[in-house]
């Protein structure tokens, strides 16, 4: 277990048995406290954010930085990523000390806490890096399985490369958006049966994908791969991803180059960045890899995570959001070490704030699948809801929520919502 992750830790600020965020959590996100004031770097904690910028005028953090220091005054978390895992670790020591109950630093200093503590209700969340680049990983192998056979045969649902290799598809990060933005319906290209060419309209098999997404720390030089025992440096943490897709879209433009319009309409991130330390108690062993991976993939240390993934769908005919799947990434076959690996085995360099997210993750049954294609079987399974409605695709004014979390010597580590509403198709 990690230094930075006590388990006996207790705040002084009251936070709920159910928060996501809770002491051992502190995750790291941007944040606006009013439309006059700048955007900043905060820490969730229970139903607040402490917000780092006046920590870091207080002098809290010279430690690490120096003085004076302006890393948490900036609009995105790219400058304190730069800086490594040292100060990731070292910034998370001192602010989990803050926060403890039996440290009178922050507990007594009435005029800081009343201008570091702010309601999450009272801020504007930001999206919480500069994302460059974006990929996106096909590591499930349950979800690969369940998509190769419905659309090839049980019998070839794995390509012959796909236990050897990593596979990938670099996204659209200019249309990765934050949780809570809604998401027009796209229109593309669509062959529909036996049609001879396409026609061009909105998708009417829009579906949802159940991912986690890893942001990239310090960069790389071009030309200057990361080995898999140095892959752990170079990532940030973790946030909840749904890799919105078109799948009908899809079907046609895919071959043989792979996702263009089907995915680049919208991307999906939760606000709020869950460090590596912080899912340090929940490292388990991934999938058995057989055959083995050639060396330069091979695992050196355990590197998946049991983490719940829960999947809820609400319509416009229902009061509350209903439960539709539930997973957990500890299903993932290639670990993110791996992927982070092999994106730069071949010299490719990572920039800060690049965001890696782990394909659809899909568990061993009907119930733990990771998206709409795959719980409604390609249209032919429809999903039945409470409402009396059923869903074989996402239809205008749904919303899917995404939740990801553990619990840990009582306290519970979590993401917070990622949430996504469909809007009807823009009208010329």
């Amino acid at each position: 277990m990690s230094a930075t992750t006590n388990k006996n830790l207790n705040s002084f600020i009251e936070i709920a048995d159910n928060s996501d965020f809770s002491i051992i959590n502190l995750p790291f996100g941007v944040f606006q406290p009013g439309a006059l004031n700048k955007p900043r770097v905060g820490v969730a904690i229970g139903e607040y954010i402490l917000d780092l910028s006046i920590l870091e005028s207080a002098g809290f953090f010279e430690e690490v930085f120096g003085s004076p220091s302006y890393i948490f005054t900036k609009p995105t978390l790219n400058t304190f990523i730069a800086q490594g895992r040292e100060s990731w670790s070292a910034v998370r020591m001192i602010i989990s000390n803050l926060l403890c109950a039996n440290d009178p630093a922050l507990r007594d200093k009435e005029d800081i806490k009343a201008r570091a503590i702010i309601k999450q209700s009272e801020a504007r969340l930001l999206m919480p890096v500069d994302i460059g680049n974006y990929t996106d990983f096909y590591s499930s192998r349950e979800h690969a399985v369940n998509v190769g056979t419905i659309f090839r045969s049980k019998e070839n649902a794995l390509l012959p490369n796909w236990t050897q290799i990593p596979i990938a598809y670099h996204g659209r990060a200019s249309s990765i958006v934050l949780s809570g933005t809604d998401i027009l319906r796209p229109s593309g290209q669509i062959l529909v049966g036996s049609d001879p060419i396409p026609h061009f309209s909105p998708t009417n098999f829009l579906d949802f994908e159940l991912e986690l997404g890893y942001l990239a720390g310090p960069g790389t030089q071009l030309g200057s791969p990361v080995s898999i025992s140095e892959a752990r440096d170079h990532i940030f943490g973790v946030v909840l991803v749904n890799d919105w897709s078109a799948r009908d879209i899809q079907r046609w433009e895919y071959q043989p180059l792979g996702p263009f319009q089907a995915k680049s309409f919208a991307t999906s991130i939760s606000p709020w960045v869950v460090t590596l330390d912080a899912l340090e108690p929940f490292i388990c062993s991934g999938p058995n890899q057989e055959p083995l991976p050639l060396p330069y993939l091979q695992r050196k240390v355990n590197f998946t995570f049991d983490i719940n993934l829960q999947i809820t769908i609400q319509t416009r005919h229902m009061k509350d959001p209903e439960i539709i799947s539930t997973s957990n990434s500890k299903y993932l076959y290639w670990d993110i070490l791996q992927q982070l690996t092999h994106q730069t085995a071949n010299g490719c360099n990572l920039q800060t704030g690049d965001l890696l997210a782990t394909g659809t993750i899909s568990g061993p049954d009907k119930n733990s699948y990771g998206s709409m294609l795959e719980l409604a079987w390609n249209k032919t399974n429809p999903v039945k809801l409470s409402s009396g409605e059923t869903r074989v695709a996402l239809e205008d004014d749904d919303q899917i929520i995404f939740t990801g979390w553990n619990d840990f010597a009582g306290h519970r580590i979590g993401f917070g919502n990622l949430t996504g509403k469909i809007l009807p198709v823009q009208q010329d």
